[in-house]
């Protein structure tokens, strides 16, 4: 069977095998731009804290990773990745 191919919305980037977890987008968010990615429960495999409502995400929960977007490199910022709740990242984004 073909593939479908899809309009990529501004932002996102297509998908790439070395990053098999899906698309990137870059989101502004109180003055600042975060580059965020959706995790499906397929391939959350690990426990993580969210930073909105410091609850555990569960393995196999779908959910959003956030991070500052560095103009130089937007890889370089490994450390400052986060794991949310997608309800409590689309809350933080909002406020």
């Amino acid at each position: 069977m073909g593939r479908k191919n899809r309009r990529m919305s501004d932002g996102e980037e297509p998908f790439d095998e070395r990053r098999p977890h899906g698309i990137r987008n870059v989101v502004s968010v109180k003055g600042e731009d975060w580059v965020t990615q959706k995790i499906t429960g397929a391939t959350s495999t690990k426990v993580y804290r969210c930073p909105g409502c410091n609850q555990e995400i569960k393995p196999a929960t779908p959910h959003i990773v956030a991070w500052p977007l560095d103009d130089e490199d937007h890889e370089s910022r490994v450390q400052d990745r986060r794991h949310w709740h997608t309800p409590c990242w689309e809350r933080f984004a909002r406020s």
